[in-house]
């Protein structure tokens, strides 16, 4: 019998510690690392020479949103095919458990409005063999699947469960109905819950339009919940909000993490916005981590390595005459006939006349802003430069910018698209991925599958801050993806190449490491589409020891498990934890 099952040799090894990278072998064995060092390639079932490569851990994304698809599907692209080894969803307060059988309809709604996932795909996906939080983790424990996922628990279900319409209607919950969600709230944590999560945006809306069941729940109600919480489980506290009172809703997370030891964190994107007292709030947020961090409070944000990024065009789910009469009329015709049908000039003139008719917030808020869309280049430049622009262009053209995006969208084959860097278009990205109390995050796996394709955020460290503008060092980025966020879900049994740990693994070409342009993919129940994305570079993903991904092609391995709760550390290096 082999000493090792799998030993990496001669790769430029990065090990998750912020350590400098050294040229070592990893081996492999029972699924954990067993030995970093020189001369271990003797006696391995199966050895890779990896000499030219980087060998680090794998990526771990604490926010996405793969809460319907882990159920139907056991690879969970696009995150495993990007080198993610272990997620996180349930953020944002959404997600389908608890759940009573009446409320399927209302649940499913409430995903499709807020992250964008098609009610199609989810009615015909989901197979709702739960009605508790502990039946739908044993509902995700049975599948199996390519990489490891953990859930939090999400406060929109909860509420509905206990308040039916009331809830709904974001009524305020009564002294009863905020017990009884504690009760269902520490028995979902009991069953493996990593923590819990919220929202207080307006952004998150229902597919039919209306503020989530959440929206507005008091301050009250959130803080009574997070009493729930307990630090020495690992729990954490998910929050995102528009900051309407920035102290209250911070608050929130510092009194749960003051009386409770969990962990708080929370959205922070670099948005351009105020205080009303004049200061940026984005300063004032950092401000309020540093001070809580030196009281021995927990709380940490969730930062984007780059925009958030909306594609628009005919082929995506929405542009900016999606929600026109005249263009929704033909919305429904194969594609070739509705293309047929746009290029005539009388239908042209009939939508650019029309104003939309209850559009998604997205379109609401975009739909005219010509001086924020860029025709997609190839491949992908998400940092593009502002003479690229569709006002640029068409102004540049002596044309007007409404019509000229109707052209670019029916031109050629009708799948032009444009990139819209929506929100932390900044030049600080650098300085907030470097910031102590930090992780990369908000790449949204499993959500907005039809305009947002952010999941290769992880990735875009490394092409974009490494290697083109060296604003990171290696191992600080490396660090970034794996360890530093694995700490913040106290998962201190990876991120780590150190023994004992599990044995996720990606193997990088970094000099060949490159982004693909997002494309469109129907392969969603029902048909339901997404935009994907690939990228080369990446040789290998190895999750638990098993090769899930080799030189950009699923292997059909399947090592993936749920993760109940926090991990402890190895004790080989409990010290790291």
């Amino acid at each position: 019998m082999s000493k090792y099952d799998l030993v990496i040799t001669n790769g430029l090894v990065v090990d998750g510690s912020g350590a400098k990278p050294r040229v070592v072998d990893v081996a492999i064995s029972n699924g954990l690392i067993a030995a970093v060092g020189k001369g271990l390639r003797a006696d391995a079932a199966r050895t890779i020479d990896a000499t030219g490569k980087l060998v680090t851990p794998g990526f771990v994304d604490v926010h996405t949103h793969y809460d319907g698809q882990a159920t139907w599907d056991s690879h969970l692209n696009p995150s495993s095919g990007l080198g993610t080894t272990t997620v996180v969803m349930g953020n944002c307060g959404v997600g389908f458990a608890p759940c009573r059988p009446t409320d399927h309809e209302t649940l499913v709604k409430l995903m499709e409005g807020v992250e964008e996932i098609p009610g199609t795909a989810l009615v015909e996906g989901l197979r709702w063999n739960w009605v508790t939080f502990a039946d739908y983790l044993d509902a995700l424990d049975e599948r199996e699947r390519d990489i490891d996922v953990a859930a939090l628990v999400p406060h929109a279900p909860l509420r509905v469960f206990v308040m039916g319409q009331r809830g709904v209607d974001r009524e305020p919950a009564t002294a009863a109905d905020i017990a009884e969600m504690q009760r269902l709230l520490k028995d979902a944590l009991a069953a493996g819950g990593v923590g819990f999560s919220t929202s207080r945006t307006l952004a998150h809306k229902t597919s039919d339009g209306d503020q989530i069941p959440t929206y507005k729940a008091s301050t009250e109600e959130l803080k009574r919940l997070g009493e729930v919480l307990n630090g020495e489980h690992g729990h954490v506290f998910q929050l995102i909000s528009d900051w309407e009172d920035p102290e209250g809703d911070f608050d929130v997370l510092r009194q749960t993490s003051a009386h409770t030891g969990a962990k708080g964190t929370f959205t922070l994107l670099d948005l351009g916005t105020m205080t009303k007292e004049g200061q940026p709030l984005l300063r004032e947020h950092l401000r309020r981590i540093e001070e809580s961090q030196l009281a021995g409070i927990d709380i940490r944000g969730q930062v984007l390595s780059r925009p958030v990024g909306m594609l628009m065009g005919l082929p995506a789910s929405m542009h900016s005459f999606a929600f026109r009469p005249s263009y929704r009329a033909l919305a429904d015709l194969p594609a070739e006939d509705r293309l047929r049908a746009l290029r005539s000039d009388d239908v042209k003139q009939r939508v650019l006349g029309e104003q939309s008719v209850n559009p998604h917030v997205f379109v609401s808020f975009f739909e005219k802003r010509f001086a924020s869309m860029y025709p997609l280049a190839h491949p992908i430049e998400y940092m593009p430069a502002r003479e690229d622009s569709v006002a640029a262009r068409a102004a540049r053209e002596g044309r007007d910018a409404e019509s000229w995006l109707y052209d670019y969208f029916v031109e050629g084959d009708g799948t032009n698209l444009v990139y819209i860097p929506a929100a932390n278009f900044s030049a600080h990205i650098p300085e907030l991925l470097r910031h102590p109390h930090t992780v990369p995050a908000l790449g949204d796996g499993g959500a907005h599958v039809g305009s947002i394709c952010d999941t290769s955020a992880n990735l875009y460290v490394l092409t974009k801050w490494v290697k083109e503008k060296q604003a990171l060092t290696l191992e600080e980025a490396i660090h970034m993806l794996t360890r530093k966020a694995a700490e913040l879900y106290s998962l201190f049994d990876r991120g780590l190449l150190m023994e004992g740990h599990i044995a996720d693994v990606n193997i990088i070409d970094f000099d060949q490491l490159r982004l693909h342009t997002p494309h469109i993919v129907h392969d969603l129940p029902a048909g339901g589409k997404r935009f994907l994305q690939a990228a080369d570079g990446l040789c290998a993903t190895i999750k638990s020891g098993a090769v899930i991904f080799e030189n950009g092609e699923a292997t059909g391995a399947l090592p993936g498990k749920l993760l109940r709760g926090a991990r402890q550390a190895p004790r080989s290096e409990a010290s790291v934890a």
